[in-house]
């Protein structure tokens, strides 16, 4: 696994206009400074956090860690995964780089995340009896981030993760005696069928029970068939059973301290604890990807719709806030005797600093073009196309075609062919995002822009996650740099050797559409001439 350092992000071999990382200050300077109204919450608090070893999840940890210095111990649900055990699992995730900085601010954070061997899609989360009695008797703040993000996961599997797991979470949540907070991540996409997704419940096509019973008594293959029909107007198993566990909150987390955080798209990080850092490739990542390696050269893509896209830091510091204010709320609602309504916050960029895919891959052609990866296939050159039958003949044309003359080269040099199969995943891959990529959505995030005002200005230091303070152009001088230091680790040493390679491929992308465009017209021209023989043929007989 490629680990990065401070040194790198000091690489004197490249020109410091391109990469100037600027690493935000280590924790210590800042700890003279009284402790913030969030951070006196965290004080002391133990934590349990479902998905820790996800994207979101890590970041979460590690933020905990570094900004709450008196928090308690952060307890991580982990299931074994790939013959690596609980403790294999929880050492790889705390080796990231992105605990570099807690290693010298804090060398023994180690000792503060404790395991939980147990998985969301067990009954009783699979946590044993021992181990219940501990969280029970401990746990302050609970962060629900687990889910199964595969758009096309099978839908028993995502019911099964997505809203039994969660009820689960909720039974357990009940019997725990110190517990202050509870938060479940959801999707600002949730109600994505919806005109104009506001900070409230909506109604679902199919009640979480009933949902639950279906996936119990149907084999997998009755499922399959009648999945279309049961998630109704919604595009997939992932956003529809996000929209269920909702519905099913709403009705079993009555009496429990709850708040839900709607995150939009979350991309790479802004400014910590490194910039850029991502460690996946779904939605506008992947296209990052496929159109930096020069695969991907086509996507079905409306530019001028609304990116919604949020950096991954500035995402985990509001879910670290929805906690403080929904424990607030909940104690207000027992001293006034007045019902309790869960908040419901939708994190997204629309409002605040708007951006559409336009933007987005102008941004990402400037800045990656500038930083090639040593990886690249062949130039950068990708186009957004909206209207769903041209963007198909394209793929055709500029994917399909050249994978099928690629494929029979290497088989006449004996070669294991690829490229149709690395094609066929990327029309997978576009057909999947195309709901999200044609569509303009349209939130509302009152509620989210309520809770950052009530921040003090220490904690909107601190927990920076107010988008209004975003600066797009800062942003993507380092996504592409991140996406080519995490994603495809190739490590700054190699930029030199990159950009020459990048201008080669220039020339040979140059010289390839004037033999495209030549014999084009070519076969145009001979087409009119023989049009025209005929003519003259027809008018002399």
């Amino acid at each position: 696994m490629f680990q990065c350092t401070f040194d790198e992000y000091r690489h004197d071999n490249v020109d410091p206009r391109i990469y100037e990382m600027n690493m935000p200050p280590l924790i210590e300077e800042a700890q003279e400074a009284p402790l913030t109204p969030i951070q006196k919450f965290y004080s002391g608090a133990n934590v349990f956090i479902t998905g820790g070893t996800g994207f979101i999840g890590q970041l979460l940890v590690e933020k905990l860690l570094r900004s709450c210095p008196d928090i308690g111990n952060i307890y991580l649900l982990i299931r074994e995964k790939k013959n690596k055990n609980m403790v294999t699992r929880i050492d790889e995730i705390l080796d990231e780089c992105i605990f570099d900085k807690l290693k010298i601010a804090y060398p023994k954070y180690k000792y503060k995340v404790v395991g939980i061997e147990g998985d969301c899609g067990l009954p009783k989360l699979g946590i044993n009896e021992q181990e219940r009695r501990l969280l029970t008797n401990e746990v302050n703040v609970v962060f629900h981030v687990a889910a199964t993000v595969n758009f096309d996961e099978k839908l028993k599997t995502a019911v099964n993760i997505n809203v039994k797991g969660t009820k689960e979470l909720l039974t357990f949540c009940k019997e725990m005696t110190k517990l202050k907070a509870v938060v479940h991540v959801s999707t600002a996409f949730s109600n994505c069928a919806e005109d104009v997704i506001e900070e409230i419940f909506y109604p679902t096509p199919i009640e979480y029970n009933k949902l639950i019973t279906l996936t119990e008594i149907l084999s997998e293959d009755a499922l399959q068939k009648i999945t279309p029909n049961i998630l109704g107007n919604l595009p997939n198993t992932y956003a529809f059973t996000k929209a269920i566990a909702e519905n099913m909150i709403q009705e079993e987390g009555k009496n429990l301290p709850l708040g839900i955080y709607r995150p939009s798209i979350v991309v790479s990080t802004y400014k910590e604890p490194l910039r850029g850092w991502i460690n996946n490739m779904y939605g506008a990542v992947g296209v990052t990807v496929g159109a930096g390696m020069g695969l991907l050269r086509v996507i079905h893509c409306d530019s001028d719709a609304n990116a919604n896209i949020v950096p991954a830091d500035m995402c985990v510091n509001g879910l670290i806030a929805v906690p403080w204010e929904a424990s607030y709320k909940y104690q207000k609602s027992i001293e006034e005797q007045t019902n309790f309504e869960i908040p419901i916050y939708n994190y997204e960029s629309s409002q605040d600093q708007p951006i559409n895919w336009s933007k987005y891959m102008e941004l990402t052609s400037k800045y990656g073009t500038q930083n090639p990866t040593a990886n690249a296939l062949w130039y950068y050159s990708l186009n957004l196309i909206k209207h769903k039958f041209l963007y198909q003949l394209a793929a055709i044309l500029v994917h399909f075609v050249p994978a099928i003359m690629l494929d029979a080269l290497l088989l006449l040099i004996g070669r294991k062919t690829r490229f149709f199969k690395i094609y066929t995943k990327i029309y997978r891959f576009s057909r999947v995002i195309s709901y999200f990529s044609t569509k303009n959505f349209k939130f509302r995030s009152t509620r989210m822009r309520q809770l950052i005002s009530k921040m003090s200005d220490g904690d909107r230091a601190v927990f920076m996650c107010d988008l209004k303070k975003l600066n797009w152009e800062e942003y993507f001088k380092y996504h592409f740099i991140g996406v080519r230091l995490y994603i495809l680790k190739d490590p700054l040493s190699t930029l030199p050797e990159a950009i020459r390679k990048f201008n080669r491929l220039y020339w040979c992308h140059q010289m390839l559409k004037i033999i495209l465009g030549f014999t084009a017209m070519r076969i145009t021209w001979n087409l009119i001439a023989c049009a025209l023989l005929n003519v003259s043929g027809i008018f002399s007989s």
